[in-house]
């Protein structure tokens, strides 16, 4: 165990301080997801009084279920904290998983998810190699399966769009 001598300063800074740049402290900035989620991470809808209700469209139980898991992230860090390459490939992997999942969100998946991880790399987050360190940190327990479901639906939309 180290020793520190009385009156000793001692430093202690956030890991990863180039996607949350330090505030003061141990207070980071953590603007880079609120501008990934800025960048699609939202539904659009048509209020014109003819849309339907939410729950007049049947969801698969399955797909509801895991959508809801993944809307459970709580935009923490810690994945990105926890990933030797600083991705944030979780994160926006559960946010894009979140609507991907349910029928309200295909109509804008192309473009939601080549926004999100374009704002993604804008940011200067690193890309995933599976290490799996992100899924083991994560408070809410947000699966790997969501980083595969944005990989495919991110080729859909590069391939489509």
């Amino acid at each position: 165990m180290r020793m520190f001598t009385n009156n000793e300063t001692i430093v202690i800074e956030p890991f990863r301080s180039v996607a949350f740049p330090v505030i003061k402290d141990l207070i980071t900035d953590r603007g880079a997801f609120d501008r990934i989620m800025a960048a699609g991470g939202f539904i659009s809808v048509n209020t014109s009084g003819n849309t339907l209700d939410g729950n007049a469209i049947l969801v698969d139980k399955n797909d509801a279920e895991k959508s809801m898991d993944a809307a459970s992230c709580i935009s923490c860090g810690a994945c990105v904290a926890s990933c030797p390459n600083g991705a944030a490939m979780l994160f926006v992997g559960a946010k894009v998983s979140h609507f991907a999942l349910l029928p309200q969100g295909r109509v804008e998946a192309k473009r939601r998810v080549l926004n999100m991880v374009k704002a993604m790399d804008e940011e200067g987050f690193g890309n995933c190699s599976v290490s799996g360190a992100c899924e083991v940190e994560c408070p809410k327990h947000i699966s790997l399966d969501n980083i595969a479901r944005l990989n495919r639906e991110y080729m859909k939309g590069f391939l489509d769009g």
